[in-house]
């Protein structure tokens, strides 16, 4: 059930943040669109509402006795996090992607986000604040590094060739290629 709970919210947020990037959307417009798709109850929206606005993802406003709900920064990084997935159906065009980045010790919980992003990627610990993956991040992830600011303390190099790859070749599974 906490799934499915988890999921729904999610859908609630992508809805939001696909529907409009910048306009507040009418109150029951989200609600419908889940009723539709997912059959969720009147009371069931209304309390995921309540939560994600309590943890500061959602703005509600009124105007002219309607309400509207926007996505506030919180609630943009945290699709952008979600949507930052890769889709590793690409071709490897044969460059290596390495990641450099120096986060300080005060951005520690956020350096930790970072790490996590690279990961769910597919990205390799080469070293030290250093990863390594052959595809690119996708957008929403070059998007959640410049809404969160962590791009001030991150480098993206695109490398041609590395001394001995074999390693990571086999790692990725592309020595066929």
């Amino acid at each position: 059930m906490a799934n499915r709970t988890s999921t729904f919210v999610d859908e609630i947020l992508y809805f939001i943040y696909e529907s409009t990037k910048l306009l507040p959307l009418p109150f029951e417009t989200p609600y419908e669109w889940s009723k539709r798709n997912r059959g969720v109850s009147r009371p069931n929206y209304y309390a995921n509402i309540f939560q994600l606005h309590k943890r500061g993802v959602l703005k509600v406003t009124e105007k002219n006795n309607k309400k509207f709900i926007q996505l506030t920064n919180k609630g943009q990084l945290q699709v952008l996090f979600s949507k930052a997935q890769l889709s590793h159906v690409q071709k490897w065009d044969g460059k290596w992607r390495l990641i450099v980045y120096d986060i300080p010790e005060s951005s520690k919980s956020q350096r930790h986000i970072f790490r996590k992003l690279l990961k769910r990627n597919g990205f390799y610990k080469l070293q030290a604040s250093v990863f390594i993956s052959p595809y690119a991040l996708n957008r929403e992830a070059l998007e959640y590094l410049k809404l969160s600011g962590l791009i001030s303390y991150i480098r993206i190099i695109r490398a041609d060739a590395l001394d001995y790859d074999e390693d990571l070749l086999k790692r990725f599974n592309l020595m066929h290629n």
